[in-house]
């Protein structure tokens, strides 16, 4: 029988994910929770597995497309009782089953047949019913008699190469050739249609090699500015050489990048704008001297006991932000505009901000302000390797109190943060440079950073933010200090 699998709900009412890759083709046979594909939503990178154990029959969307929770994502034909049905139940007549391109009639792409009802799926979380759009829109055109005919333009014409154009209305795909983003953003920046292409190639995905085969091919026009002083006397004169003889000059594609918004960029988009525009920002800072910190650190460092845990100057301030906190309660509370209240936490739920390649990310580390040192400094070493992996779960980005962003791993000294949506305060750690201090009244080589921290003045005034920069200080000037406070 024929079980149909859509996108589950992947956490935290995320409406959409876009297919990075497929782990799986048609025809492939799948065990139960083997890892089917891996979809990116607006927080992460997710795997998903097989709730069947069977065969692959189709396969409903493309790498690079956008799927809405809820819309079919694969079929599997698994074992049950009697035959698999090659068609929904609701279709089973003598009339035959119309082909795609018989179901496309007029100006509009129109199913032929009425949803199939749901069938009984597996526990995964949050899965619902389909929206009312299954997948972003895909390119429509006009069919007649069941094939899709469009007259190309001159240009278009002289512009694809000669085996590939015909004479009249060309054949082209009822929906757009089938590629991934980054071949998408080749054909666009070498100014190819991937129509062109994927007529050379039917029914294949289109790939690097058929865009950059079709570019090899494809004749280049020199603008008329370059042509010699006897042909300029039509300004529609143009010369036809090859591509390897066009200067560089004529070749403007470069010039720009168009990158779609999605994703994490979005999603810390839309935090940072709702952040920023609702929670009056106010940043203070304060440099201090922490040659104490560095010495102990490199101490631990040899340290044989300590092997294979990583306690830097983050693992520290962490610990000592977690002290602070216990001191300056208006810090680790949220503003709770609703019901009219502020929420004051008894617990450090400690966010650390990590740069990924696909934007910044900030997982958390549940009751962090339980965790002793080197359990702290395994949890920030274990978080930010996961986040740049781009597999940090979408649950482990919320429930935050209080973050620390390490703006001193790129080299920056100090900055003013935006804070996290429904958080007090976000502190920025700047880099440790070996600078001219004064010490124990004379000049002397220390060891100096920056402390950055931005706080939602509705709830912590200037006073309570000094004195939690003032605590997080002392510790990180004379660590001992750490035993004094609670």
């Amino acid at each position: 029988m024929t079980e149909e699998f859509r996108l589950p709900d992947l956490g935290e009412g995320l409406p959409e994910a876009e297919i990075v890759q497929w782990h799986v083709a048609e025809g492939d046979e799948v065990a139960l929770n083997q890892t089917i594909a891996e979809v990116e939503t607006a927080k992460a990178i997710v795997e998903i597995p097989s709730p069947y154990a069977g065969t692959v029959q189709s396969l409903h969307a493309a790498a690079g497309d956008v799927v809405a929770v809820g819309a079919p994502l694969v079929s599997f034909a698994v074992a049950g009782e009697g035959p698999a049905p090659s068609r929904p139940a609701e279709f089973a007549s003598s009339t035959p089953v119309p082909t795609g391109a018989e179901r496309r009639v007029g100006d509009e792409l129109r199913e032929t047949a009425p949803e199939e009802a749901p069938r009984a799926t597996p526990n995964l979380v949050g899965y619902g019913a389909a929206p009312t759009t299954a997948t972003r829109p895909r390119r429509r055109a006009r069919a007649a008699g069941g094939t899709v005919t469009l007259d190309v333009d001159t240009a278009v014409r002289e512009a694809a190469p000669h085996d590939a154009v015909r004479t009249g209305p060309i054949e082209l795909p009822l929906e757009r050739p089938r590629s991934t983003p980054p071949v998408r953003k080749l054909a666009k920046d070498l100014g190819i249609d991937l129509v062109l292409v994927a007529a050379a190639h039917p029914g294949e995905t289109v790939t690097r090699a058929h865009v950059e085969e079709y570019a090899a091919r494809a004749p280049r026009t020199v603008p008329s500015s370059t042509v010699s002083p006897a042909e300029t006397c039509s300004d529609r004169v143009t010369r036809t050489v090859p591509s390897s003889t066009v200067p560089p000059a004529t070749t403007r594609s470069d010039r720009v990048t168009r990158v779609p918004i999605r994703g994490v960029r979005r999603h810390t988009a839309a935090a940072m704008v709702q952040s920023a525009f609702t929670a009056p920002h106010a940043t203070t800072f304060l440099t201090l001297d922490v040659t104490a910190t560095t010495e102990l650190l490199a101490s631990l460092k040899s340290d044989r006991a300590l092997d294979g845990h990583r306690i830097g100057v983050l693992a520290i301030v962490a610990k000592a932000v977690c002290l602070a906190l216990g001191r300056t309660p208006a810090l680790n509370a949220r503003w709770d505009e609703g019901a009219g209240e502020i929420i004051e936490h008894h617990y450090v739920n400690l966010g650390i901000a990590a740069a990924t390649e696909r934007g910044l990310v900030v997982p958390v580390i549940p009751d962090a302000d339980i965790l002793p040192l080197v359990d702290l400094a395994d949890a920030i070493a274990e978080l930010a390797a996961t986040a740049r992996a781009g597999r940090t779960a979408p649950a482990a980005m919320t429930g935050g109190t209080f973050s620390i962003t390490n703006v001193g791993v790129f080299g920056v000294d100090a900055g003013t943060p935006i804070l996290n949506p429904g958080e007090a305060g976000i502190l920025a750690v700047g880099a440790v440079r070996r600078t001219p201090w004064e010490h124990h009244g004379e000049m002397a080589l220390r060891d100096v950073l920056t402390l950055s921290l931005s706080f939602d003045h509705r709830l912590v005034d200037g006073a309570e933010a000094a004195r939690f920069l003032t605590d997080v200080a002392g510790v990180l000037r004379e660590p001992g200090r750490a035993m004094l406070l609670r």
